[in-house]
């Protein structure tokens, strides 16, 4: 047997014997309406909730709303602490808000391109990006003053989440083309174009920024780990449909995949760079599609809603969507 093998199954071995994930908490949020992205600032000790007309912000230890920032179709936060700023954007049409970390008071708003879904800081510029999805571009803010400062335009695709290595580059899932660009950031521009098959309609993702590994969550239900230095796809694997967020916990080696599609949470352990091995599928709710995970405690949050049947559709129109259960929107929390 080769080393990586007696890795892999000294790994198996010592994972077996821990505990499985269980449901610890539902945190209720008031508000029978839709929601995206979560985020946790382990380093605050805060969960940002985004809920279609407003940010909720939870107390990470408490599991307390601490307060609420006003918008309309929200959908993610990026946080810059060095600059005591929050970031949210939004589709109405296209803008960031801007908030006081501690306050939570809003600052400012900044007109971006239409429909901005993912958003992230990243260190080393100093930037805050948007993937503005109705635009399809990215676009970058210099995060100590608000104002745009450069974007990548023309990306011909429908765009979905994006990270950086905190090294000069911007990776993004291109989901209607099937392909992952990787983007120089000092020039804004589209450097390389790795095609991703068997993964279709990359969705989420993650980084691991010491080993430069991207991991990836297929809408036809594979998790694809890529080298991020050449596109190289390193393995897939097998999750649930419908995922819509892919977290790595840098602290325990573990990436976790929610899939609101069947309801479940797929978490995978970083054996080596290139060896990745399935912890559990741990049964959550359908609906549960968006997640969060604090690096401190290593629980995760997985934002969801309980839903009625869907009504007949008028004819020649599109079925309309199936009525939330009033009083149903929850934050499922999951740990060992």
């Amino acid at each position: 047997m080769n080393k990586a093998a007696v890795l892999c199954v000294a790994v198996a071995s010592c994972l077996c014997g821990q505990e499985s994930y269980r449901l610890l908490q539902k945190l209720q949020i008031p508000g029978d309406y839709g929601w995206d992205y979560l985020t946790a600032d382990s380093e605050q000790r805060r969960l940002y909730v985004s809920h279609d007309r407003e940010v909720v912000v939870v107390d990470l230890d408490k599991g307390t709303i601490i307060g609420k920032i006003p918008g309309q179709d929200v959908h993610g936060i990026a946080v810059a602490h060095e600059f005591g700023k929050g970031f949210i954007s939004a589709s109405d049409p296209g803008s960031v808000t801007i908030f006081d970390l501690k306050t939570l008071a809003v600052t400012g708003k900044t007109t971006v391109g239409d429909d901005p879904n993912a958003i992230f800081y990243d260190r080393k510029t100093k930037r805050v990006f948007t993937i503005d999805r109705g635009s399809k571009r990215i676009t970058a803010l210099d995060a100590k003053s608000g104002r745009v400062v450069g974007s990548v335009e023309g990306l011909g695709g429908r765009t979905e989440h994006a990270v950086s290595d905190e090294a000069g580059h911007i990776f993004l899932n291109m989901q209607s083309l099937h392909t992952l660009l990787r983007v120089d950031i000092a020039t804004m521009k589209v450097t390389d174009t790795w095609p991703l098959a068997p993964c279709q309609q990359p969705s989420s993702m993650d980084i691991d920024r010491k080993t430069h590994r991207l991991f990836i969550g297929c809408r036809n239900g594979l998790m694809a780990v890529v080298d991020a230095t050449s596109g190289r796809i390193i393995t897939t694997q097998p999750i649930g449909p419908g995922v819509d967020a892919s977290e790595f916990d840098i602290k325990r080696g573990l990436i976790y995949f929610s899939s609101g599609g069947d309801g479940t949470m797929a978490v995978f352990h970083q054996d080596s760079p290139d060896w990745y091995s399935l912890v559990e599928r741990v049964k959550t709710q359908t609906s549960a599609r968006t997640m969060a995970v604090d690096q401190k405690t290593g629980k995760c949050y997985l934002a969801a809603a309980q839903f009625g049947p869907r009504p007949q559709p008028e004819p020649g129109k599109q079925p309309p969507r199936a009525p939330m259960i009033p009083a149903s929107f929850t934050v499922l929390v999951y740990g060992r």
